[in-house]
């Protein structure tokens, strides 16, 4: 799935709920306004704002991501989402068959997460860029660039890439093979 296709359902999952939609592009929340989904890079759709007041759906950012991967604020510091082993955690190239694996067949972390090493990547909301150098709060990504952050590795994936500080970029129009999405709610 690619990252475009991705606010399409997080808004349409919101509304369909009666909660009020994150993202818009060109003024409207409605993604039925938005016209066809892009398959490749998409300048008007790279143009997507997100309301951070609105309730509904959306992607993580990066740092939501990560601070759930990692368990929330212990101090496990696992190099993996729950563990310093990762075949107990995660598909990956070496255990997965070349494909992906139903969610929740592996050990959770420690927030009762499944898979956010291995399996599929999961697109999140920040555009790919440099992290600034002074400490930031509720950072939501670089301001500008084309590329999109997924995160956790896939199946297959090799084992660095499955660790929980591993990010990667991809245009957001490319729906790739082992690319997913997990969506968050405030």
């Amino acid at each position: 799935v690619n990252w475009y296709a991705t606010i399409v359902f997080c808004n349409k999952l919101s509304i369909l709920e009666g909660l009020a939609p994150v993202y818009s592009l060109l003024g409207s929340t409605d993604p039925t306004t938005w016209g066809k989904i892009p398959n490749s890079n998409n300048e008007t759709w790279n143009t997507v704002t997100a309301d951070w007041s609105a309730n509904g759906y959306r992607l993580p950012t990066e740092a939501e991501w990560e601070y759930t991967g990692r368990g929330g604020n212990g101090n496990y510091n696992y190099t993996y989402s729950g563990s310093d082993t990762i075949n107990g955690v995660a598909w990956y190239q070496n255990n997965s068959d070349n494909t992906t694996h139903q969610v929740g067949t592996k050990t959770a972390n420690e927030l009762g997460f499944y898979d956010m090493s291995g399996n599929v990547y999961e697109w999140c909301w920040d555009r790919y860029g440099t992290y600034p150098k002074e400490a930031q709060i509720d950072y939501r990504g670089a301001s500008s660039g084309i590329d999109r952050v997924a995160r956790g590795g896939g199946w297959y994936s090799v084992v660095s890439e499955c660790a929980v500080a591993y990010r990667f970029n991809i245009i957001p129009g490319n729906a790739e093979v082992c690319v997913g999405f997990r969506i968050v709610r405030p």
